[in-house]
């Protein structure tokens, strides 16, 4: 894995220095763009829209419109905006973790101690297990900053980058029914349902299904097979058959 941050965190007047690296990996099929007459693959060109000439990454610069002018930043410029946030994650303040409402929740990744920083790093690991907490921070990274959550997990360090208030959208332009009427026969069959079917969270047990199926269906065409398609219509349960249904699903 390469790093894609490098910098410290900052835990009161203790630096770790630390390395960032992503702890995902995509796993849907990638697929290319093609020109359906010839299969000819479609490519994205970064073109002037004055000249219609395609323009070298190293001669594109960033840009912004500031009365109708653009203002041309350079990297030193998004460095020296707030150069300490560049290279630390300050934590700021500590929470319970089941605080952090999941709409929040945005790419996790894993933190390594650089050399010097090893034991100051566990110690922070037993600090945030023992008390139960994670801590938040704000730092930069890609020209932009980041709301964070710092929390252990299997004797290392976890970053779970968060979202701000202001990027979660208000449901209010929703159409979410309120005060509908539900028997207490249809209530308690739900929660009949629900617990006969908890269990404990292992992600383990799901799988990409759908990857899999497409790679298949990928395969017979390759073979100049055409597979069978399956079509379904969804059916919504009617208000009258609600405890029916429940009925029928709990066998």
């Amino acid at each position: 894995m390469r790093a894609i941050w490098t910098g410290a965190i900052g835990f009161g007047l203790v630096n770790i220095p630390v390395k960032l690296f992503s702890a995902t990996e995509q796993s849907r099929l990638d697929f290319d763009m093609l020109d359906r007459k010839d299969h000819s693959r479609v490519r994205y060109q970064r073109v002037n829209e004055n000249t219609g000439k395609e323009v070298a990454w190293e001669n594109i610069v960033k840009g912004y419109m500031l009365n109708d002018n653009y203002i041309i930043l350079e990297d030193t410029d998004f460095e020296e905006a707030s150069p300490e946030k560049n290279k630390m994650i300050n934590i700021q303040s500590f929470v319970k973790e089941k605080e952090v409402d999941s709409m929040y929740f945005e790419t996790p990744y894993y933190i390594e101690p650089q050399k010097g920083g090893q034991k100051a790093y566990h110690l922070l690991v037993k600090a945030l297990e023992k008390a139960g907490m994670v801590g938040l921070a704000t730092f930069v990274m890609r020209a932009g900053e980041n709301l964070c959550m710092i929390r252990a997990k299997e004797n290392m360090l976890i970053l779970n980058k968060l979202r701000f208030e202001q990027e979660i959208r208000s449901p209010e332009e929703l159409n979410i029914p309120q005060n509908v009427k539900l028997t207490k026969a249809e209530i308690d069959m739900a929660l009949e349902l629900v617990n006969r079917h908890s269990t404990s969270f292992d992600v383990s047990a799901y799988k990409d299904e759908y990857t899999d199926e497409l790679l298949k269906i990928i395969k017979e065409r390759a073979k100049g097979k055409r597979p069978k398609v399956r079509k379904m219509k969804v059916k919504a349960t009617r208000t009258n058959d609600l405890l029916e249904q429940l009925k029928a699903s709990l066998g």
